[in-house]
């Protein structure tokens, strides 16, 4: 009786030192995965790398050294790797049925990381969501709206639903359109609207100002603007150039109309 009693004190002191040092190297696995990512985060050839390749690389490699590290300490506590390998790989069946949702994500990741529809910088709008691109990473891509939300969107949804990318290529084309009174020389405004958008130096002058005479409303003169800027350009000059536009239109006494309505009274006699 003694000796079985001294078996299992042994046996679970054996025990009981073998999940401490199994503990201790998770936390120093965890500590080497943490400085090998700051490392490479910090490495001259990664920074090469465009920044959304970066963050995928960080979230893949982030991952994989955990897994290896979780299997490691499994292996230490004396799990057969066999037997590991056949659990695990049910598990990822079992698993991969119930989130395909997940794996549809991380197929997207890769398509984005590859495709390139959009990097970390580029402003996209989803019809749902808009923002600046901050961060992709395996299954999720983060946005930062114009109001300062966060906004994560799963990447299967983002390669599988139409997007604008207004940043792709580095010039847009503004259009405006300019209402005047009836009455107002059409010449005369076409020459006013020109000169004030050749006084903004962001707009390019390379490419043609166009101002032309749209459609004649009901109660106005639409004239259709169209000028070209850099991507990062397009709103503050959208908002200047309205104002200057009708700020010079004041100074030239060009009235820019508002809807009326004629109202005529008939008398009849009975």
């Amino acid at each position: 009786m003694e000796e079985t009693v001294k078996k299992l004190i042994d046996i679970g002191v054996n025990s009981g030192i073998k999940i401490l040092e199994a503990f201790l190297i998770l936390w120093i696995g965890s500590k080497i995965i943490k400085l090998l990512l700051k490392g490479l985060r910090k490495g001259r050839l990664f920074n090469r790398i465009e920044k959304s390749l970066q963050s995928f690389l960080i979230s893949f490699v982030s991952a994989s050294l955990k897994i290896i590290l979780y299997i490691s300490v499994a292996s230490f506590l004396g799990v057969p790797m066999t037997s590991l390998i056949t659990v695990l790989g049910s598990a990822a069946v079992a698993i991969g049925l119930a989130l395909q949702g997940g794996l549809s994500n991380l197929a997207g990741g890769v398509m984005i990381l590859f495709f390139k529809p959009f990097q970390i910088g580029d402003y996209v709008d989803t019809h749902a969501d808009s923002g600046t691109v901050t961060d992709i990473s395996l299954f999720y891509t983060t946005l930062q709206t114009v109001d300062n939300r966060v906004v994560m969107l799963p990447n299967g949804s983002l390669v599988n639903n139409p997007l604008i990318n207004y940043s792709k290529l580095k010039e847009r084309r503004l259009d405006l359109t300019i209402s005047v009174d009836y009455a107002t020389d059409i010449d005369k405004v076409k020459q006013v609207i020109t000169e004030t958008a050749l006084k903004d130096e962001r707009i390019i002058k390379e490419k043609d100002i166009f101002v032309r005479l749209n459609e004649m409303a009901d109660s106005s003169l639409n004239f259709v603007v169209r000028v070209w800027v850099k991507s990062e350009d397009y709103w503050p000059v959208s908002f200047d150039l309205k104002e200057n536009i009708k700020k010079t239109l004041d100074k030239n006494k060009i009235s820019i109309p508002f809807p009326q309505v004629d109202v005529h009274v008939k008398n009849e006699k009975h």
